[in-house]
């Protein structure tokens, strides 16, 4: 049980002016939380190093395995011509408890809590006015973490303090997900209180970013598995609300839209999808909060690499996997005149050769979104993964309040229509409540299409989209274009049978694993 024994090495992240200095790594050390936590600025190395195993979610495993490509792959909207070993298992659900995704998740996602556990302890020793916001980031890095561990595994260990090999923790038990979330919200708490700046553009957690992440756990708690229902729907939006009303959500496509009032907001949409990969925009616009990658400090991401169809001469990254590509039904489902869905919007099926700038080469239809363009000659991919961007926030608000009060009121339509605008669509108007909330989920499909919020939908909702009807039906009544019923197994990963083999506490595994 070595993941929850974290001595903290300090090759981790170095803040500072600008995304590279962030990512700046110093050499390894083997200081610990007796010797090493003296001063605000080791205190800051520290809580730095707390921020690297977020990457977990986009590395590389194998040939062409991730674990945000297993996460979108399980859903069925998109197919895998990647030489993997496990990739095809998850889009017909034939996994085991030994592919790699399930374990690299676990792993990385429990020493990230081992590196908060471990910065909090030492933090108590020194002056409050020193290290409060240092607290604050360590308090929200430990809830997302724990987010999405409890999200991806269910009933699992709460550690909430540095664990010793003397520890009873060692082989610890597993707490219920209602446990779990309350630590989660206690932490958010916390850091909502520690004086975080609002917003951060060096990737750093902001006051931003916490009250959108407790938005998106009030959300999840009010679905299934918990079932808090309307008091919890309540609070998301109201939550949400905190970060739209210090944000400009009015389409850059709109006749009213002010660019003054966007760039002075803490969040504003952007004017163009390119900008979702451009990397002068990192960590800016609608981008509320990134994992980091910098290629300058020899971090670099994966994810060009795995959108690329195999063998596609369109660009010098290392190797080019096709581990996630859409499918054509999906493509399909974007309305007609749908921007997301054009040609370099938030997909392309073609692009100049790497060698010949004047052959234009044709491929199976790729994510766009997740192209660095830089990386054509460099070969070095440096794009930070987005983990939440203002749009989510939007719908968040107008989700929560139709489900709490029974019907949408115009900001809900004001956010869902800003988004439709920016994507060259049409406004709605005069909804049912159950279809305004098909349309919101709609939006969530085609807007955060391939950014990992489609599994935790359906994980809530209950409710998956049936490209052949255009509705979301309960998720384990048809089967979707890769051929698969979504079953109930498959809501839970599975604990890795290493963990499992060492600490029987652990078991019984999630239903059907």
């Amino acid at each position: 049980m070595k993941k929850y024994i974290y001595i903290l090495a300090l090759g981790g992240l170095i803040a500072g002016s600008s995304c590279s200095d962030f990512l700046e790594e110093n050499p390894k050390s083997n200081f610990t939380q007796y010797n090493y936590f003296k001063n605000a600025s080791q205190a800051k190395t520290a809580v730095d190093g707390a921020y690297e195993r977020l990457r977990a979610l986009t590395n590389n495993a194998n040939y062409g395995e991730s674990a945000w490509v297993t996460l979108d792959l399980l859903c069925g909207h998109a197919t895998s011509n990647a030489q993997s070993l496990y990739n095809n298992t998850y889009i017909r659900h034939t996994a085991g408890t030994m592919n790699s995704a399930f374990g690299d998740i676990w792993n990385g996602f429990y020493e990230g809590v081992a590196n908060c556990n471990l910065c909090l302890a030492g933090m108590n020793t020194m002056e409050e006015d020193e290290i409060a916001e240092l607290r604050g980031e360590a308090y929200a890095l430990r809830a997302l973490y724990y987010f999405y561990l409890t999200r991806l595994y269910g009933n699992i260990p709460l550690i909430l303090e540095p664990v010793t090999s003397d520890s009873p923790l060692m082989y610890p038990e597993k707490s219920s997900q209602e446990k779990i979330f309350e630590s989660i919200v206690s932490d958010l708490k916390e850091a909502e209180k520690s004086g975080l700046p609002d917003t951060d553009e060096t990737g750093r957690v902001s006051l931003g970013f916490v009250k959108t992440l407790l938005a998106d756990v009030y959300q999840y708690m009010a679905g299934y598995p918990l079932n808090k229902g309307t008091e919890y729907y309540k609070l998301a939006y109201e939550k949400a609300k905190e970060v739209l009303d210090q944000s400009y959500c009015v389409s850059p496509a709109d006749l009213s839209y002010n660019s003054s009032q966007a760039t002075s907001a803490w969040y504003s949409l952007f004017d163009s999808y390119d900008k979702l990969h451009d990397k002068a925009n990192k960590n800016k616009g609608e981008l509320i909060f990134q994992i980091q990658f910098s290629a300058s400090a020899d971090a670099t991401n994966s994810i060009t690499s795995m959108i690329v169809p195999v063998g596609t001469p369109i660009t010098d990254v290392y190797d080019k996997f096709g581990s996630l590509v859409p499918t054509q039904q999906f493509l399909d489902s974007y309305e007609a005149g749908d921007l997301r869905a054009a040609e370099r919007g938030m997909f392309f099926s073609e692009y100049p050769n790497v060698d010949n700038g004047t052959t234009i080469e044709t491929f199976s239809t790729a994510l766009y979104k997740y192209f660095d363009v830089d990386a054509v000659t460099t070969g070095k991919c440096d794009l930070n993964f987005t983990l939440y961007r203002l749009p989510e926030v939007m719908l968040i608000y107008a989700e929560s309040y139709t489900q709490a009060t029974g019907n949408p009121d115009q900001l809900a339509y004001d956010m869902l229509n800003a988004i439709r605008s920016r994507a060259g669509l049409p406004s709605l108007s005069g909804l049912s409540k159950d279809d305004f909330i098909q349309a919101v989920w709609k939006e969530r499909a085609h807007e955060f299409c391939y950014e990992n919020r489609e599994y935790f939908d359906i994980q809530r909702t209950r409710k998956a989209y049936n490209l052949s009807s255009g509705k979301f039906e309960d998720y384990d009544s048809f089967a979707n274009e890769s051929g698969t019923t979504f079953s109930e197994k498959y809501l839970l990963w599975p604990i890795p049978s290493t963990e499992t083999d060492v600490n029987p506490k652990l078991l019984p595994n999630n239903q059907g694993w």
